[in-house]
């Protein structure tokens, strides 16, 4: 994947400078003339209009690198502004141009190294979707696991995919070792000092041989706690004491034991609120959250529904099988409390009702997951938005055309900017949602 590098003048840079600039980036093999539209150099004065192509360059799905020069001038309000219009990074130019274009180049480089990764097969069929909230998330997770070792407490409703998330740490961690997996909500109190530790033999009742506990099976790989929230303080201190010395005792011995694994947390609860409320300790809290992601509802990634349905149809066998339209309606419309796992169980139930060759059809759906008549739309969601525009004062012009603006950019990520599916699925022609675009980035039809 290439990228994009947008040179901002914040003042009168003397031409000189921007070329010496622009022929230290070239030697690095950025092209700033004749390079495709996703990552040509932009020059330009630090106003609206250099802020709006750095957001045009980022609309194309590449990370953005901003290269500011003579950033005496630049105040950190619009430093930030850079980053939130879309720019993945900025750059200072306060030093020499080949300075500046090795800073460049080693950015660019990390970013190559992250799409790679992100491209791969064991992360595109494992964290499955393209929505930017999942993108952005898999972009994070694919980072701190690649390239760090860093703990990571994962958050998120039941259902979102937060196990799936540790796993992708630990087929991408450094490491060597295997995923170490324990659920915290099984641990009883009689036997979590064995699950976690392990015990010797004779250590209580029923130990009849002693055995290795979670430290043990995680040394040298990763070791995965779900729902660490349910951790009951007396196993959250010593927990702790594990993760600050990195060793252990059996359950009835008094030898130490070494241990080096890195840690993946999970939950679904507030931890900062369980640590106000002193259901969680803070200094342990603060150890597991070094690096933190939070895996979205499937009702803030939409346009992930049919690309999971498709997976979960190839992981049952019927990758090829065709969904008939009121079936696509049907699941898309459908809310789903339990989340991506509730999809998947709803695929499950309609494919194992489907019997014999060509498409599946509305009929099924199992009978108690039908609805009388069509899906209602406009929706009570949609609804709320225009009343909360109607309370703002915006006039009925502006929320016809914010309306259209917002389903061009959403069916243009969904279909990968392919202008022509993108108008099929809108209902236009390939040149009016064309002139369309142009008019949203200010240029002439």
């Amino acid at each position: 994947m290439q990228h994009s590098i947008s040179l901002i003048a914040s003042g009168d840079v003397p031409p000189d400078s921007l070329q010496a600039l622009r022929s230290a980036l070239a030697r690095q093999g950025f092209e700033a003339a004749g390079a495709p539209a996703a990552t040509v150099a932009l020059f330009g004065r630090w106003d609206a209009q250099a802020t709006a192509l750095v957001h045009d360059g980022a609309a194309h799905g590449c990370p953005l690198l901003a290269i500011c020069t003579q950033p005496a001038d630049l105040p950190a309000e619009a430093m930030w502004a850079v980053l939130d219009a879309g720019a993945g990074d900025l750059l200072l130019a306060d030093g020499a141009p080949d300075a500046v274009a090795h800073q460049a180049a080693a950015r660019l480089q990390r970013w190559r190294e992250l799409d790679a990764r992100m491209a791969s097969a064991e992360v595109r069929e494992f964290l499955v979707g393209d929505s930017p909230a999942w993108r952005t998330l898999v972009r994070s997770v694919v980072e701190v696991a690649a390239f760090t070792d860093s703990p990571v407490l994962v958050t998120g409703e039941t259902g979102t995919g937060k196990d799936l998330v540790a796993q992708a740490i630990g087929r991408l961690h450094r490491g060597n070792g295997a995923l170490t997996v324990l659920d915290c909500t099984t641990l009883s109190p009689e036997l979590a000092g064995s699950e976690l530790f392990g015990h010797e033999r004779g250590a209580f009742t029923g130990a009849y041989s002693s055995r290795d506990g979670a430290f043990a099976a995680a040394n040298g790989g990763v070791l995965f706690l779900d729902e660490v929230g349910e951790l009951p303080l007396p196993l959250q201190a010593q927990l702790l004491r594990v993760i600050q010395e990195r060793q252990y005792k059996r359950v009835g011995s008094n030898q130490w034991h070494p241990t080096s694994f890195r840690l993946v947390c999970a939950t679904n609860r507030d931890l900062e609120a369980e640590v106000q409320r002193g259901a969680f300790r803070a200094d342990l809290y603060y150890r597991i959250a070094a690096w933190r992601c939070r895996t979205p509802p499937l009702r803030e990634r939409p346009g992930d529904i049919l690309p999971l349905v498709r997976h979960f149809l190839g992981l049952l066998g019927a990758r090829e099988r065709e969904l008939d339209p009121a079936v696509r309606q049907y699941l898309l419309t459908r809310s789903y409390p339990g989340n991506v796992r509730e999809l998947r169980q709803t695929v499950a139930r309609i494919w194992h009702r489907h019997s014999g060759p060509g498409p599946i059809t509305i009929g099924d759906v199992p009978p108690d997951e039908r609805r009388g008549g069509l899906p209602c739309w406009p929706d009570q969601a949609f609804a709320e938005a225009i009343r909360r525009a109607i309370d703002l004062g915006v006039g009925l012009a502006r929320i016809g055309q914010a309306a259209t603006d917002t389903a061009i950019q959403l069916v243009l990520e969904q279909e990968g900017d392919n202008n022509q599916r993108a108008a099929l699925r809108l209902g236009v022609t390939d040149r009016t949602l064309q002139l369309r675009r142009k008019a949203r980035a200010g240029q002439p039809g």
